[in-house]
């Protein structure tokens, strides 16, 4: 019912989709250092959770409303970016408030923070419509065909960005005895948040120039 020879390519596909830096991928490398290897896994079942969000958008059909509203996709970004920035303003805050002296700083609520950070990933929904049909193969059963496709995909992406998110946690392993070390890892993360948030916007801004 399902065709599954088209799964190499596919799976090609996916890494190249992967490997140029996106809001997924800054924010488990931006958690991993700040807050080390557990905290990354909870980051990446939140986004994905958000991309499976997104696969079942598009297997049942509604991911056609955003295909057809471009500007919907417009506005997902800028609040993707909005929420980016809040991160920056919030880690640059706890690091402030570690370099003033010993703190409990709460880093709980990842896993919400992974969700929203996928669902505000626009080229994220944009794949599942643009390249899952692709792969149809086959299949006799375009649904299940799709759910495949977009399982397989999911997997693929908590595989190599919760992999980034543990690596940057070993470093955050290594030196959170350092409390300075433990600071400048703080600001790193927070310039990697306000930096994806800086490309976000201009993209949106050129976009909008160019119409």
């Amino acid at each position: 019912m399902v065709d599954v020879s088209v799964l190499p390519a596919f799976i090609a596909v996916i890494l190249l989709f992967l490997l140029p830096p996106g809001p997924d991928m800054a924010y488990m490398l931006a958690v991993g250092l700040e807050s080390g290897r557990r905290s990354a896994l909870k980051a990446i079942f939140g986004i994905g959770t958000g991309m499976s969000v997104y696969a079942a958008t598009v297997v049942i059909g509604v991911g056609k409303i955003a295909q057809s509203y471009p500007l919907l996709l417009e506005a997902v970004k800028v609040f993707g970016a909005a929420y980016l920035l809040w991160l920056a303003y919030v880690t640059t805050h706890n690091a402030r408030r570690m370099a003033r002296g010993p703190s409990k700083v709460s880093t709980g609520r990842h896993y919400l923070r992974g969700v929203l950070v996928s669902l505000t990933n626009p080229k994220v929904i944009l794949f599942f419509l643009s390249v899952l049909p692709l792969f149809m193969g086959g299949a006799q059963n375009a649904g299940l065909q799709l759910a495949m496709l977009g399982v397989v995909n999911v997997l693929m992406e908590v595989l190599v960005y919760g992999t980034i998110g543990v690596l940057a946690g070993v470093f955050h392993s290594r030196f959170r005895s350092s409390e300075r070390a433990g600071v400048l890892l703080s600001y790193i993360s927070a310039a990697v948040y306000g930096v994806l948030a800086g490309v976000v916007i201009v993209e949106v801004m050129s976009r909008s120039i160019a119409n």
